[in-house]
């Protein structure tokens, strides 16, 4: 039995190029580490298991992480099989028109993105706090502690074992 948690995105990667593991058994690792651990982290804000699937099925470009779960942050990186709200009410389920570029490398290295994660208003702030989600997104090694801003709801995501990496980003600095 694969221990996906326990495995860095290189080692998955090598797991699929082997054989020993398909795209669908990561994927079917990583959803389930959603529905067991986003209850209380409050970290992915959006899952497209059908896109995710499709892209599997389609035939994932043979990138150095072919094969790979990931997870956007939920600003920046528009995509058009993902609408984001970029931590935003007043943005929720923007629709984009084509895909950025950042995207389109992301694809090219093979990741199967399935989702987003959170991030606070504009990026800015803190803690990864946003009306848009509900409540504030949890550090999974102490759940009354926050993520951290911007890129909470990623961090948390690797942190807890859900990706093995994921989409983050700095404006500050």
């Amino acid at each position: 039995m694969l221990d996906y948690e326990a495995n860095d995105a290189t080692a998955l990667a090598n797991l699929v190029a082997s054989g020993e593991v398909t795209p669908h058994e990561l994927l079917d690792a990583a959803l389930a580490r959603v529905t067991a651990l986003n209850p209380a982290l409050n970290a992915v804000t959006l899952l497209r298991e059908d896109v995710a699937r499709r892209a599997i099925d389609a035939g994932l470009p043979n990138g150095p992480f072919s094969g790979v779960p990931f997870l956007l942050k939920d600003l920046g990186a528009e995509a058009v099989d993902f609408p984001s709200h970029n931590g935003s009410n007043l943005l929720r389920n923007t629709l984009y028109a084509r895909d950025s570029a950042l995207y389109e490398r992301i694809r090219a290295t093979g990741l199967v993105t399935f989702g987003r994660t959170t991030s606070p208003e504009g990026g800015i702030g803190p803690t990864t706090e946003s009306a848009v989600y509900g409540a504030p997104t949890r550090n999974p090694w102490d759940l009354s502690r926050t993520s951290g801003g911007s890129s909470g709801g990623a961090g948390a995501a690797v942190a807890a074992g859900i990706v093995p990496m994921g989409h983050g980003s700095d404006g500050g600095g």
